[in-house]
């Protein structure tokens, strides 16, 4: 028979693959084998970026299949890249299932697929294998998406997810985040015809996993009461990242500069802003030259990712301002991706600038860093609301008549967040919270154990 073995399918988005890599990784050194589905276009991006790293036979085996668009698409098109993915991945799924339990003892014993992979369950119940639902966001964000009937008949949106008034704040149920419709996950990631794609697409996903046993999420009783107690077959098993150290293969699709470490390893403790905007927020010019400045002005060590793509069809390099790097030289370092987790447990950083992803909230949060919050689309906003409003352990920046955030308002930020030692008492307190739900005695751990002893079973 050998180790109970998973085939585990996140959503071909970096925020989704890396979480459901730190699960993989989690059910490994339970004796699991793990056969991990990328689409071609991220599995080879992982390859490249971990190289020789990545073993083709070990415990987590990497494959890939088709998502439906030509490789030189931009999969930041996500209404075309959800299309792609729900006419062609369903049925390259089914094959490599087939082939799989056809030509190896070990067969598939259960599917763990993404909630935005819904489909994928479908077809683990076709072959009759288990099906688990992963949710790797907050369950706030998943609240929403179950909610969409209740916000169609209060008129909240019409049937294609528009909202009918986007200027009136909702609030699900108390101590949760409120919302504006605007910002709903569906209506901030593209035009008209994005938004009606990505809104079907999320109620077909809900009714996937209307059946499933077990549906678990990467958050905490302690962040999330409120949204847990709104849904509560919703079961916390985070945050992952706090719950195990991952192998050499964390799933990135750019290779990790660790010469950053050594880097902080010559900063002060507690003086570094650290600044990262996950792998989709993109700039224009006028605003990535107002965050350098706000750097600059800041008159503290810094430590900036600025990715490839970060700037709208220029390279970055070509846009810092004039005598930028010369000026900053001493006390700023810039690298084009950073290994997150151990930069965010370094003792050097101060502060987190951040976009407010949920992988890079719970990960600054298990290391008691306070935010500086700059969301950009999707559950951003939602996150950005914990941080500034319920959490209280950062603070939103402030947009001019142009929508910029100036270079005064980022320095000013900066200080007001650094200069008042609450913030970072109140997140090394949020920080005790959550380490504890993954200790041996936590709630993320005994809900962890629980779903091992099924999945055993």
């Amino acid at each position: 028979m050998g180790s109970p073995h998973i085939l585990a399918i996140p959503y071909p988005a970096q925020g989704h693959v890396i979480p459901l890599m730190e699960l993989s990784h989690n059910l490994v050194s339970h004796g699991f084998k793990i056969t991990f589905v990328n689409t071609d276009f991220n599995h080879k991006r992982v390859k490249d970026a971990f190289g020789n790293k990545v073993d083709g036979e070990g415990s987590i085996r990497l494959v890939s299949i088709p998502d439906g668009m030509e490789p030189d698409e931009d999969r930041k098109q996500l209404g075309k890249l959800t299309d792609g993915i729900s006419k062609v991945m369903p049925l390259e799924l089914k094959k490599l299932v087939k082939k799989i339990n056809g030509s190896e003892d070990n067969k598939i014993s259960c599917v763990i697929a993404d909630v935005n992979m819904g489909w994928a369950l479908d077809i683990a119940a076709e072959f009759e294998i288990p099906g688990v639902a992963f949710w790797p966001a907050s369950a706030m964000l998943l609240a929403l998406l179950f909610s969409t009937d209740k916000l169609l008949d209060d008129q909240v949106i019409d049937k294609h997810g528009t909202p009918i008034n986007g200027e009136n704040m909702i609030q699900l149920y108390p101590n949760t985040p409120a919302m504006h419709p605007n910002n709903f996950l569906w209506v901030c990631l593209g035009d008209f015809t994005a938004q009606k794609t990505l809104f079907e697409f999320a109620m077909r996903n809900n009714k996937a996993v209307e059946n499933v046993e077990w549906l678990i999420c990467n958050t905490t009783f302690d962040l999330e009461p409120g949204a847990l107690s709104l849904i509560p077959e919703i079961l916390p098993i985070g945050p992952l990242s706090a719950a195990n150290q991952l192998g050499p293969l964390t799933g990135s699709f750019w290779p990790e500069d660790a010469t950053c470490l050594k880097w902080l390893d010559q900063q002060p403790p507690g003086s570094v802003i650290y600044v990262a905007f996950g792998s989709f927020t993109v700039f224009d010019p006028i605003q990535f030259q107002e965050l350098a400045l706000g750097l600059e002005l800041s008159n503290r060590p810094f430590l900036w990712v600025v990715r490839p793509d970060t700037t709208e069809g220029t390279q970055s390099d070509e846009l810092y301002p004039i005598g930028f790097k010369a000026r900053v030289a001493g006390r700023g370092k810039m690298v084009g991706w950073a290994p997150q987790r151990a930069v965010l447990a370094h003792p050097s950083i101060a502060c987190f600038i951040s976009h407010c992803g949920w992988n890079s909230t719970v990960e600054g949060l298990s290391n008691g860093i306070p935010f500086l919050c700059w969301p950009y689309f999707a559950d951003q906003f939602i996150n950005e609301t914990y941080i500034c409003d319920i959490w209280k352990i950062g603070l939103s920046f402030n947009r001019d008549e142009r929508g910029i955030i100036t270079r005064e308002e980022i320095k000013g930020k900066v200080e007001q967040l650094v200069d008042d030692e609450r913030f970072k008492a109140k997140a090394l307190q949020l920080k005790g919270s959550v380490m504890n739900s993954v200790s041996e005695n936590g709630s993320s751990n005994r809900i962890f154990n629980n779903f091992i002893e099924w999945m055993k079973s």
